[in-house]
């Protein structure tokens, strides 16, 4: 079994995403929908890692734990998905380039397994980023 493996994150909407945001960004369904990371069968294989299982996603700009999901995509292997949220926002680059925009594809990001850490909902993750203590 492999430690971690290095893929390339995209990220974007997706509609459960913009479902889940529409009921509240505080609430699980949210965390549902977008505290996750789409990846290939054989990036599962080569990480041995079980489907629906929670990983560290961890770039240049930060890490978060998210649920490891199989991609509805592909097959793309070496590519994965974050849809746009805190959990996407708490590892992409924050530069803009004066574009306002930060640029949400192209980030290498390191996985590894994080089956005893939670996925925090998206709320208790700004809150952490600022530096609120959650619990």
């Amino acid at each position: 079994m492999t430690k971690n493996i290095t893929l390339n994150l995209i990220t974007g909407r997706t509609i459960q995403q913009g479902v889940a945001i529409e009921s509240g960004k505080e609430k699980p369904s949210y965390r549902t929908a977008a505290g996750i990371i789409e990846m290939d069968d054989a990036d599962f294989k080569r990480l041995g890692l079980w489907k629906n299982t929670n990983v560290k996603v961890t770039s240049p700009h930060g890490s978060v734990i998210v649920k490891a999901v199989e991609s509805a995509q592909g097959p793309n292997p070496g590519i994965a998905f974050i849809p746009m949220g805190p959990w996407a926002n708490a590892i992409i680059d924050p530069n803009t380039y004066s574009t306002g925009m930060p640029t949400f594809k192209g980030t290498p990001v390191t996985i590894e397994v994080a089956i005893n850490e939670p996925i925090l909902l998206g709320i208790e993750l700004v809150q952490v980023q600022c530096g609120v203590k959650v619990g």
